[in-house]
């Protein structure tokens, strides 16, 4: 699909997806979407900004483009003359346009590709511009948008544009390293050096529905290959699938999930609050947070846990947060479904959320690996969690699994390594960071998004090293000791608190969570907010020391000066 966008004195074009004959007026209103297929129709600059920020509010980036040619080149034409043609074709002074905007209220720099002006390519006055921009948002400390259409580096300039690549990530590498934030959207088409450098390597990536993108075009790639390529081969939907974009947004909603990102990235509104008359609960003694709790036996304890009934992660997502805006992928080649996070609002508050996803029926399920994290999907929430912390964001985790994925294909991908970074990333994460065990906490790919500052259990779930099942094959004659097993791990949410690996236990209605899921997942809510409050006034460092000497008291000392002073 590669639909062009038709001359503004026509009255009537046809769509290059389906070739419907469309009235032009009623095409524009639709944002130059086909209306029959959806066909996403080029924008140019001054429309794409028209779409994306606030009326009135852009105002250009005063620095005018460098004059350039720094190699004579010449083709059939000389560079020269193939610029002065395409300032005159588009009545741009280059091939992006840079300024300053809000988008719904929130202020950034955006720099905005215009695929006429030679292919959108990065030549040396591209990449300046579009790195003055991203000082100007360091300078400034609002975040950077930049919104891609481009064929890759311009040849015209030799080794020198190749050059831009480098110089414009080193850009974005600065708004990194100062924590402010960038996105970038892409838009049909972007290749070469443009995706290999700021389009795929600032904090959040969108692409528009259709687009394509990759390093090599197809053409590339079958000549070489000789190969047939799959059918949507590099567009957003083919990106998205493999983990290398974090959302893909119709051109119709991409207004609203750009205002949605950047409010996130400029830290919210107000406070979070557990609500009027509220008070932080004491956490200091973990035990104490373990009285009251219903001690029914293990074994059914875990059958509770199990329930497919219970609120799974996108639920409490749907009902206990709010304006929820899923993030995507890995970054390098996979999306595991077992796994979802993304920004979230908590009491007014942008939080990232990141939690095991399993499903309700058998069919969510299996598509959800039952909640079993691959490397990707660990990759994933490490992903998330760091850019929580670029962004200043409080994180929540929301655990529910058997375990990570044991299967071979894990294996090969690094399971183990995958899970030590998270544990090791999240030991450090200079953020407040609030667990919940809501269903299953099995092994280390439950750890693996439970180091925290506290660590939330609901009154019937469970959290140990090894399932029952597991745990019995190994150390009893077979698998149907699994009742014993589970009351010897000491696995419930009452057993925990009196061993000091969980702060408080958060109360299901009666008689369990998947009987009343609202009333579970309001409560999840509200123990969230609580214990999450006192942690936003705490300096990093202090919040940091305080997250390692916690954990550092489950080593033998620490239990045996607890066992002592029991």
């Amino acid at each position: 699909m590669n639909p062009t966008t038709p001359r503004g004195g026509q009255l009537w074009s046809r769509c290059g997806g389906c070739a419907s004959l469309l009235y032009r007026k009623r095409l524009r209103r639709n944002l130059d979407v086909c209306p029959e297929c959806g066909a996403h129709s080029r924008l140019d600059a001054p429309a794409r900004l028209a779409q994306l920020v606030d009326p009135g509010s852009f105002t250009a980036l005063a620095d005018p483009a460098p004059e350039v040619d720094p190699i004579g080149f010449v083709d059939v034409l000389p560079y020269p003359h193939r610029l002065t043609a395409a300032r005159s074709g588009t009545g741009l002074a280059e091939a992006v346009v840079c300024g300053t905007a809000t988008v719904a209220g929130s202020r950034c720099v955006i720099a905005v590709m215009d695929f006429r002006f030679l292919g959108g390519s990065l030549g040396c006055a591209v990449g300046e511009l579009i790195t003055r921009a991203a000082e100007r948002a360091l300078a400034d400390r609002v975040p950077l948008v930049v919104v891609t259409a481009s064929g890759g580096a311009r040849m015209q300039e030799g080794v020198l544009s190749l050059m831009q690549m480098a110089t414009v990530s080193q850009a974005v590498a600065a708004l990194r390293e100062s924590g402010v934030p960038s996105v970038s959207v892409l838009t049909d088409p972007t290749y070469g050096g443009v995706a290999a450098s700021f389009a795929t390597n600032t904090d959040v990536v969108v692409a528009e529905s259709g687009a394509r993108m990759g390093f090599a075009g197809p053409r590339v790639i079958r000549q070489v290959t000789g190969r047939e390529l799959p059918d949507g081969f590099q567009t957003a939907e083919f990106l998205l699938r493999h983990g290398q974009v974090d959302l893909v947004v119709p051109r119709h909603a991409l207004r609203g999930c750009l205002a949605t990102l950047l409010a996130a990235a400029s830290g919210g509104h107000e406070p979070v609050g557990a609500g009027p008359g509220s008070e932080s609960p004491t956490v200091d003694s973990p035990s104490m947070q373990g009285r009251g709790v219903d001690k029914r036996d293990a074994w059914e304890t875990v059958r509770l846990a199990r329930h497919p009934g219970r609120p799974t992660t996108l639920d409490y997502l749907e009902t206990a947060f709010d304006s929820f805006v899923e993030l995507h992928g890995d970054r390098l080649g996979a999306d595991c479904p077992a796994v979802v996070g993304g920004l979230a609002e908590l009491a007014g508050r942008p939080v990232l959320v990141v939690g095991h996803q399993k499903g309700h029926t058998t069919a969510d399920l299996m598509s959800r690996n039952f909640g079993m994290a691959s490397p990707a999907g660990h990759r994933k929430a490490l992903r998330l969690v760091r850019l929580a912390a670029r962004w200043g964001l409080p994180v929540v985790t929301l655990v529910d699994t058997p375990g990570a994925d044991p299967g071979v294909g894990a294996e090969e991908q690094g399971q183990a390594a995958a899970i030590a970074e998270n544990i090791l990333t999240l030991t450090m994460l200079p953020t407040p960071v609030v667990a919940v065990i809501t269903g299953e906490g099995g092994s280390g790919g439950a750890l693996a998004l439970a180091v925290a500052d506290r660590v939330l259990m609901l009154e019937h779930a469970v959290y140990s090293v090894i399932s029952p099942e597991g745990c019995a094959a190994i150390l009893w004659p077979d698998r149907s000791a699994a009742p014993q097993a589970a009351r010897a791990l000491r696995l419930t949410s009452a057993d925990l608190c009196h061993l000091g690996v969980v702060d408080a236990v958060v109360p299901e209605p009666a008689p369990a969570a998947h009987h009343d899921p609202p009333a579970a997942m309001q409560a999840v809510r509200e123990a969230v907010l609580a214990h999450l409050v006192p942690l936003l006034d705490v300096p990093t460092a202090t919040l940091v020391r305080r997250r390692r000497r916690r954990f550092r008291r489950f080593g033998s000392a620490g239990l045996g000066a607890r066992a002592g002073a029991r």
